[in-house]
């Protein structure tokens, strides 16, 4: 969702800047151009400046807050379902700045599953940025951790920010590079 179109905030609401990652409150009232809505959480700009705003937050905004639910499957879940379902929310996850998922961004270096107990399981992430010095990496992080919790049979889970090797464009999906128009 890009508009050319501002909304009024509805209510004082947190973000994040870009690409700073510094928490602030965007007051009620202000004039805020959505530029990119994907993964449930939006990149606005307010007075100049680049913000992320959680989906929870929608609100905010004057848009509906969506409701996370998981695609799990009924029944124990296999390690090779839990698996995939990670790499799907994996997918859902979205550097505010690049319209694309952090996984066609080829910043997702390893995801191991492992069961911790019946139906139970722990996901271990490496994932690296595209610049060391983002300062977007702590809230990538817990975006990542949040929806990867929001899957039933994943209780556990650990997202480590790595720099070996350091990202490059090469590393970017075909699809990814397509879509940024570098083919």
């Amino acid at each position: 969702m890009q508009s050319n179109e501002p909304v009024s905030l509805i209510r004082d609401v947190e973000a994040s800047v870009v690409p700073i990652g510094t928490k602030v409150t965007l007051q009620k009232g202000e004039s805020a151009h959505i530029t990119q809505s994907l993964g449930g959480s939006y990149t606005v700009i307010v007075n100049g400046n680049m913000f992320r705003i959680e989906g929870k937050d929608a609100d905010a905004l004057g848009l509906e807050v969506a409701t996370k639910t998981s695609s799990g499957t009924s029944g124990p879940a296999t390690q090779e379902q839990v698996e995939k379902e990670i790499w799907t929310q994996l997918k859902t996850c979205f550097d505010p700045e690049i319209p694309v998922n952090i996984v066609d961004l080829g910043l997702i270096y390893d995801c191991h599953v492992e069961p911790i107990a019946a139906n139970s399981f722990r996901a271990s992430v490496k994932m690296t940025l595209t610049a060391p010095g983002c300062g977007m990496g702590p809230v990538l992080q817990q975006d990542v951790q949040n929806k990867l919790l929001c899957i039933e049979a994943v209780d556990d889970v650990a997202v480590e920010l790595v720099w070996d090797p350091p990202w490059n464009q090469s590393m970017l999906t075909e699809a990814a590079k397509l879509q940024l128009g570098l083919m």
